[in-house]
This record gives C-alpha cells, sequence and structure tokens, in this order.
C-alpha cells in the first residue's frame, strides 16, 4: 500500500473512530478478489472507544468497474451491518469512507477473522473447518439467519425490487445480456427455455446471498468464523442460496460431497431446516441447482469479457472463462432428461 493511501486511511480511521491518533502498523494485499481488492491492515489506535491494537480488512473496488449485478462497498457495507444485526457470523463492520477522493475508490474497514476461506484446500484437507457433519449443519443454520431478513427494510432499500416470481426475473435479466452479446450461446439459450418452462411461481422472498458456496466463507481448525462476500446479495427466493451452495460446480471436484464439497447434502439441510423451524422443498433444489450453472456461466462471461477486451489484464478473468463450455456441458447434463 503506498504511503499517500496508508496516510488517508489513518486519518480517515482518527475521524471515525473519535481517536486522537491512528498508525498502520501493517498493511499487504490478500490473494484473491477478482471483483473487489481485500487489504489486512492492522492498526494502532491512540485513544477513543477503540483504542489498541485493530486486526482489520480493507475491502475497495477493482481499480476498473467490477461484475455489472455486483454491488459498491457502500451497499455492501449496508448489507453487513444487516446481517449482522441479525446473528450471521459475519466480520463484523467498523467504518465505510464513501468518498472516492480519499483513496481513490469507496471503501470500508471490518474486523479481521481468523482462517482460511480457499475452497481447492477446505475440501480436501480435513485439518480446517472441524467435524464436517457439524460444519454442514452450521453452513444449513448460518444461511436459515441470512433469510430471516425480510422486506421490506430501509437500510437495504438500493436492492432492486421487483413483483414478478424471483427466478422469472433473473431469467429475463439473462436473456437480455445474451440478446446483446456479441457471441452466441446456444447451450445457455437452451438452459433458459428449460429454466422458463419449470420456473416455480413467486413464493417466500427474502435476503439472499447469492454468492453463498465454499469459498466465501472462512474456518479454522475449529470450524466456521465467518460468511464473507456480500457483493451479489439480493431479494429472491430462499432455495436460490440452496441451489447455489449444492450446486456441482462448488463442490471443487469433490462430487459426492454435495453440500459444497464439504458435506452430505441432508447435514446441510438439517441445519437450516432446524434453524428456520420448517421443512425445505427439495423437489424444487434441483431447478435451483440449474440455475446456479447458468448464473455462474452469465457471470464468468462478463469475467472473461473484461480482460478480453482490454479493460483489465488479468490472468484470473482469461481463465474464468475457460469454465464456460464446462458450465454449459452440466446444463445440458441436468436438462437433457426433460
Amino acid at each position: 500500500m503506498e504511503q499517500h493511501i496508508k496516510t488517508a486511511v489513518e486519518a480517515f480511521v482518527a475521524r471515525a473512530a473519535g481517536a486522537g491518533s491512528v498508525s498502520v502498523v501493517e498493511a499487504r494485499r490478500l490473494s484473491g478478489g477478482a471483483v473487489q481488492e481485500n487489504w489486512l491492515v492492522d492498526l494502532e489506535i491512540g485513544g477513543g472507544p477503540s483504542a489498541g491494537r485493530l486486526p482489520c480488512v480493507l475491502r475497495c473496488d477493482s481499480p476498473t468497474a467490477g461484475v455489472a449485478i455486483s454491488h459498491g462497498r457502500a451497499q455492501e457495507f449496508a448489507l453487513l451491518k444487516t446481517v449482522f444485526a441479525a446473528g450471521v457470523t459475519v466480520p463484523e463492520p467498523l467504518w465505510l469512507c464513501d468518498d472516492p477522493a480519499v483513496i481513490g475508490r469507496p471503501f470500508f474497514l471490518m474486523r479481521r477473522i481468523g482462517g482460511t476461506a480457499a475452497g481447492h484446500l477446505l475440501v480436501k484437507d480435513d485439518r480446517y473447518g472441524g467435524d464436517r457433519v457439524e460444519l454442514a449443519e452450521r453452513l444449513g443454520r448460518e444461511l436459515a439467519r441470512i433469510h430471516s431478513v425480510r422486506p421490506p427494510l430501509a437500510a437495504l432499500d438500493f436492492l432492486p425490487w421487483y413483483e414478478e416470481a424471483p427466478a422469472t426475473w433473473r431469467i429475463a435479466q439473462h436473456h437480455a445480456f445474451l440478446d446483446a452479446h456479441h457471441t452466441a450461446y446456444p447451450a445457455l439459450e437452451w438452459g433458459l427455455r428449460w429454466l422458463e418452462r419449470h420456473a416455480p411461481p413467486r413464493g417466500e422472498v427474502s435476503l439472499t446471498h447469492r454468492d453463498y458456496r465454499t469459498g466465501n466463507y472462512m474456518v479454522d481448525e475449529a470450524g466456521l468464523t465467518g460468511i464473507l462476500d456480500w457483493e451479489f446479495a439480493g431479494w429472491s427466493d430462499p432455495l436460490e442460496d440452496i441451489g447455489w451452495f449444492c450446486a456441482r460446480c462448488w463442490r471443487f471436484g469433490q462430487v459426492d460431497a454435495e453440500a459444497g464439497g464439504i458435506g452430505a447434502r441432508e447435514d446441510f439441510y438439517r441445519g437450516y431446516e432446524r434453524e428456520r423451524g420448517r421443512p425445505l422443498d427439495r423437489g424444487q433444489v434441483r431447478y435451483w441447482e440449474v440455475m446456479a450453472h447458468m448464473n455462474w456461466a452469465i457471470i464468468a462471461i462478463q469475467q472473461a469479457e473484461r480482460h478480453c477486451s482490454g479493460e483489465e489484464n488479468s490472468l484470473l478473468l482469461a481463465l474464468t472463462g475457460h469454465i464456460v463450455p464446462e458450465l454449459e456441458w452440466e446444463i445440458l447434463d441436468m436438462t437433457e432428461n426433460d
């Protein structure tokens, strides 16, 4: 982190925390984050209610525009505050700076949590996450707490609202994107037609994470330490999150562990159902797993376009584009017997 940015962050935190002095003791960029940047930041705060050493993460936008459907930092901060108050295990949101003049981009600071979020490591290394039955159940309970947040809610009035069924609304978005895109994707068009024909009617609508998967939560040796990455959250059918978590594309090769590559689907369901106090509609989960592959394929195309257009030179974005054929195959495989 450049010195002038450190100085700006110190001045901002001093004002926000009511501190006499603030020093950035350590700052280094964390790995990952194709849409946002994350920085490990250790602060030394002198005076005020937060006095002492404070380990944080600073989260800001990627230098260039991100995925079109992702939220900005102020919106993500509001989401974190809302779910933190609802009892969801997330890093505590601390301070938001929505003035881009401070470091060139809006940013916020949250309390740092321990552990790893590396999905490819977590699914293969039993040293992380503790007991896998307990972890799957815990992730189900956490998701149920997220879904306890219901509209309307003034703090989240920036989230798009719509009257049609969530599946129908999502399909229309995908059609609009593909119709305007310079490359045809016939397999995705097939998948969208299948999703149209089987779309469930509008029912319960709640806050959904929309990227609830292995790789977006942190664990240490004992178990879960926090749910991460809220930039895609919105109002939707709660089963959208269930399908996303269980979708084959997010099992990191551990296809038999149907709950995110880390456990059994029924363990995940059990934790969710006990927290919510009612059973899941298991018959609809498969529909939302097909939708999950469709959603990920559209995002992957958008990410690859950022690289191919010259907007952002990134090997990660380029490689993301290469998974689209795999997702197309999975959609065809799941729908071929219709």
